[in-house]
């Protein structure tokens, strides 16, 4: 294997225990989220200083940055929470509904429309979130928290992604991700002091699992899967961040004896399924034309 192909399967690993740690509890969800981007920023901001790094080219593209941060932070709360209320494999296939919801932004406001193959990739993949959470949730329209909050983690990281994407074209990679990984830690830093969630007490356990998703899942897991992007297609880093979700799966039963029913497997199978063919880059044959597909990356 190539060395971008090594970055990406470690990257893939490092944001698949991510959701493990957070269903072990060993913290508040909204704290949890908080120490995952103070520890990543805590290693940023010196390096971005050191190495001169830390410039943005205008105001307006500084308070862009900053409102990516905030962004970021929120879909990294409400997703912490819907990951401690329901099942960590849920709120992760739920989350990394992103790209339909990029999709669909960028129908509305930008200028390259999503094709034909993403819509039908969208209804595929909806209705594979129909099967996976339940029919009758829909019928009855029955949602519970979890349920809101894993789609709103989604919606939030694909206006991160169509807010982020404008912002780097005239910002370096290092300066975005230390200012925006820092505006997200002090954004959940004031929310969990208005919120009075303990900032300490927590056990030895709990510490490590703060500190691991700090340096494992958010600082190593971006640089990697960044490294990954720049040497790879895009399409193709995207569409093997779908593993995340099976990894998640694999880990929750394995490691906290969490239950994945079969329907579950069969929704989430084609919950995938229907977010792999927005990729699809071939001719289809419908209609006899040939439908291409933006480059969406999922959620990390």
């Amino acid at each position: 294997m190539t060395k971008p192909r090594i970055a990406l399967v470690i990257g893939i690993i490092c944001i698949s225990i991510f959701p493990i740690l957070v269903k072990l509890k060993l913290s508040p969800p909204i704290i949890s989220a908080f120490y995952r981007m103070a520890i990543a920023a805590a290693v940023l901001v010196p390096f971005a200083l050191l190495t001169g790094k830390l410039k943005v080219p205008s105001i307006k593209l500084l308070i862009l940055t900053m409102v990516c941060g905030s962004i970021f932070a929120l879909d990294v709360a409400v997703w912490n929470i819907a990951i401690q209320e329901s099942s960590a494999t849920q709120a992760t296939l739920l989350s990394n509904l992103s790209p339909v919801w990029v999709g669909i932004g960028s129908f509305f406001f930008l200028r390259n429309k999503p094709t034909r193959n993403f819509w039908i990739g969208t209804i595929i993949a909806i209705f594979g979130m129909i099967t996976l959470v339940g029919y009758h949730f829909f019928v009855n329209l029955d949602f519970d928290l979890a349920f809101i909050f894993a789609v709103l983690s989604g919606i939030f990281y694909a206006v991160y992604m169509l807010v982020s994407k404008y912002v780097l074209y005239d910002v370096e990679v290092v300066p975005f991700i230390t200012l925006s990984t820092f505006t997200s830690a002090v954004f959940l830093g004031i929310l969990s002091y208005f919120l009075k969630e303990p900032f300490t007490s927590f056990s030895e356990m709990g510490w490590l699992s703060l500190l691991i998703q700090g340096l494992v899942c958010q600082l190593a897991a971006w640089l990697l899967l960044g490294y990954a992007t720049k040497h790879m297609r895009a399409t193709r880093v995207s569409v093997s961040l779908l593993g995340q979700a099976v990894l998640t799966t694999i880990f929750a039963w394995v490691f906290i004896n969490e239950e994945v029913t079969f329907q579950m497997i069969v929704g989430g199978i084609i919950l995938l399924f229907g977010i792999r063919v927005t990729f699809y880059t071939k001719t289809i044959p419908i209609i006899g034309k040939e439908i291409k597909n933006p480059e969406i990356v999922l959620k990390g």
